[in-house]
């Protein structure tokens, strides 16, 4: 059986792949509800946005930076490039699951700056 964190990965790679339809058939609950400010909070409104983004970034990439879970919550957090000159931006999804489907999800994100004084990195 896939673990919490795998499901949770998984589902991110087929968006990423442009698999949407699928990733929703196999991960995500029909009561799907998340929190991004830029949509409706219902799933089938950020579903739509997943593929026009897909339509307008194909060549997006998705590397998973570190995975946590805990209590039915998975927090993946990862750098997402929208094609592979882009500097991308590091992201943090937050998935809650129930009866082993993500039934919510918050996403926060941060642009990486072309430059920063930080030598540790945003990795």
């Amino acid at each position: 059986m896939e673990s919490l964190k795998v499901k949770a990965v998984s589902y991110q790679q087929m968006i990423v792949a442009g698999k949407i339809d699928e990733a929703y058939e196999k991960y995500v609950s029909p009561d799907f509800r998340h929190h991004n400010p830029y949509f409706s909070g219902d799933g089938g409104s950020l579903k739509q946005a997943m593929k026009e983004n897909d339509g307008m970034s194909p060549n997006k990439t998705f590397e998973v930076k570190q995975t946590i879970e805990e209590a039915g919550m998975v927090m993946v957090y990862s750098h997402i490039k929208q094609n592979p000159d882009d500097l991308g931006a590091a992201v943090v999804h937050i998935f809650r699951f129930s009866n082993g489907k993500i039934i919510e999800m918050w996403d926060v994100g941060q642009p990486v700056p072309a430059e920063s004084p930080n030598e540790n990195g945003m990795f």
